[in-house]
C-alpha cells in the first residue's frame, strides 16, 4: 500500500518543457561529485588534510576506516559535508595529529590498499568544519535515453541557467521511506511514542520489503523479534529497537538514537517546511521575484535584508540584482533564530507551519532546530551538456557546479521529469 506520509510532488520550474526521462547511477562512474574547497591548506599545522576518492562508502564509513587504520578516534576526524555512497565521490577530511608532521608520508603510504584512495595530503592550522566548502562539481551520465535527447535537455538547462534552479531539498533528506520530516515533527512535539511508531512500525504502509517483517513485529509489541529482522545497515533504528528489546522506556529508546541523527530528523522537518513554501512560490511564478515583505538573500554571503514595495520594483527590474542572480528571495528554516518575512509573505510562511501541525512556540524553542533563512534558488554554474554512446549504451552527459547545501537532484528532476527516489539521489553540495 502506498505510504501516505511520503512528501507530495513538487512543482517544476520548467513544467512547459518535456523531460528526457532516463536513469542515473547505472554505474558508479555515471555519477562523479568533487568537493570544491573553500580554502587550500597552508602547508603546516596540527591537522593533516587528506583529499580522498571513494566508491561504495559513505562519508561516515570513511571516517570510521581512517580512524581504525591511523589509530585515532572518530572525533579527531572532520569533514565539510556528506557525500554520496553510490558514486565516485572526492572530498576532504582533516585529522587532528599535532606534532607528528614527519610521519605524514608514512601514514599516507599506510593507507594504500584501502577501499578508498588518498589523492593528496597536506597540513593546515585549523580543523575542517561542517559547511567549510565552496560547493561541488558534478559530472553525471543519464542513461536509457537517446543521444538526441540532449537537444530537449539543453533547452531546459538554458532556462535553469538564466533563472536559477528552485533550491528544494532533495529526497535523500527525507530518508528511504520519505518520512524523516514526520519523525522530526513528532520529536519536536515530544511525542516519543508516535516517533517510534513512525520510525519502526506502521507495517500497513510499508513499501520497504526488507523491514516489513520487523515492522509487523514492532506493531505487535515484539521488540526482540523486530530487532532480529531489522537490517543491520539501518543502524539508527536498531539503536532504538535495541533499547526497547532490553526493556528500556520509550524516552530512553529515543535518546539511544545518536544525537546527530535526532538532529537530522529535526532538520528534515525544517526542510519539508521550506520545500512547501518554495513549492508555492514556484507554482505562482514568484520564486525568482521579490515580493513586499520578503527577506532578500545575498548569494555572496547569505546575509538577508527586508524589502518594501519600492525596493522590490528596483531589484526586480531588468538590470536589478534579482535578474543578475546576485540576490534572491529566501524561505524559512524554522527555529529559534528565524527571521520571519512580513506582510502576505510572512502570512504564507505561517500558514505552511500551521498546516504541518507544529505550534510555532514548539519549533522555535526545540533544541533539534535552529532557525535561519535559505535562498529560494540556487545558481547553476560551469554547465556543459552532450549526448554520446559508450560500451554501456547511449547517454546524456551533464556537468555543472552548485554552491554548498544544494542538491544535484533539483537539476536532474527538471531535466528528467521522472521521480528520483532517495536511493538514487545524490548527496548535497
Amino acid at each position: 500500500m502506498q505510504n501516505p506520509s511520503a512528501p507530495q510532488p513538487l512543482a517544476y520550474l520548467t513544467a512547459d518543457l518535456p523531460g528526457i526521462g532516463g536513469q542515473i547511477k547505472q554505474r558508479p562512474d555515471d555519477f562523479i561529485v568533487t568537493e570544491e574547497s573553500l580554502y587550500e591548506p597552508c602547508g603546516e599545522g596540527e591537522h593533516l588534510y587528506l583529499f580522498v576518492e571513494r566508491t561504495g562508502l559513505t562519508t561516515l564509513d570513511v571516517v570510521a576506516k581512517l580512524a581504525r587504520k591511523l589509530g585515532v578516534t572518530n572525533r579527531q576526524i572532520s569533514y565539510a559535508g556528506l557525500k554520496d555512497k553510490h558514486a565516485i565521490s572526492r572530498q576532504m577530511f582533516s585529522i587532528h595529529l599535532p606534532g607528528s608532521e614527519s610521519q605524514d608520508a608514512q601514514r599516507v603510504a599506510f593507507l594504500e590498499g584501502e577501499p578508498y584512495s588518498v589523492l593528496w595530503a597536506d597540513r593546515h592550522n585549523n580543523k575542517l568544519r561542517r559547511g567549510h566548502l565552496a560547493g561541488n562539481r558534478f559530472d553525471i551520465r543519464i542513461r536509457d535515453v537517446e543521444p538526441t535527447a540532449v537537444i530537449r535537455a539543453k533547452r531546459i538547462l538554458d532556462q535553469l541557467v538564466a533563472s536559477g534552479v528552485p533550491n528544494y531539498f532533495g529526497p535523500q533528506r527525507f530518508g528511504y521511506r520519505g518520512d524523516n520530516h514526520l519523525v522530526g515533527r513528532v520529536l519536536i512535539k515530544r511525542d516519543f511514542q508516535a516517533a517510534l511508531k513512525q520510525l519502526l512500525g506502521d507495517a500497513e504502509h510499508c513499501e520497504h520489503e526488507q523491514t516489513l517483517e520487523a515492522r509487523k513485529a514492532f506493531d505487535a509489541g515484539d521488540y526482540v523479534t523486530a530487532l532480529e529482522h531489522w537490517p543491520r545497515t539501518l543502524r539508527y533504528e536498531r539503536q532504538a529497537l535495541s533499547a526497547l528489546a532490553k526493556g528500556r522506556s520509550i524516552s530512553k529508546a529515543i535518546y539511544s538514537i545518536a544525537e546527530t541523527q535526532r538532529l537530522f530528523y529535526g532538520s528534515a522537518a525544517q526542510s519539508h517546511l521550506f520545500n512547501m513554501v518554495l513549492n508555492q512560490r514556484v507554482a505562482n511564478g514568484t520564486f525568482a521575484k521579490l515580493l513586499p515583505g520578503d527577506l532578500a538573500m545575498k548569494h555572496e554571503n547569505q546575509s538577508v535584508f527586508p524589502v518594501d514595495t519600492q525596493q522590490t520594483e528596483t531589484e526586480n527590474a531588468p538590470h536589478g540584482r534579482v535578474s543578475q542572480c546576485v540576490i534572491s528571495p529566501s524561505g524559512p528554516m524554522w527555529g529559534s533564530d528565524l527571521l520571519l518575512a512580513q506582510q502576505s509573505v510572512g502570512d504564507m510562511e505561517l500558514g505552511v507551519l500551521d498546516e504541518f501541525d507544529i505550534p510555532r512556540q514548539l519549533i522555535e524553542t526545540c533544541p533539534l532546530t535552529r532557525g535561519s533563512r535559505r535562498a529560494m534558488r540556487v545558481i547553476i554554474q560551469n554547465t556543459d551538456i552532450a549526448g554520446g554512446v559508450d560500451e554501456h549504451g547511449s547517454y546524456v552527459r551533464l556537468q555543472f557546479a552548485l554552491s554548498k547545501g544544494s542538491f544535484a537532484t533539483v537539476v536532474l528532476r527538471e531535466l528528467m521529469k521522472n521521480d528520483i527516489d532517495a536511493d538514487s539521489a545524490s548527496g548535497e553540495a
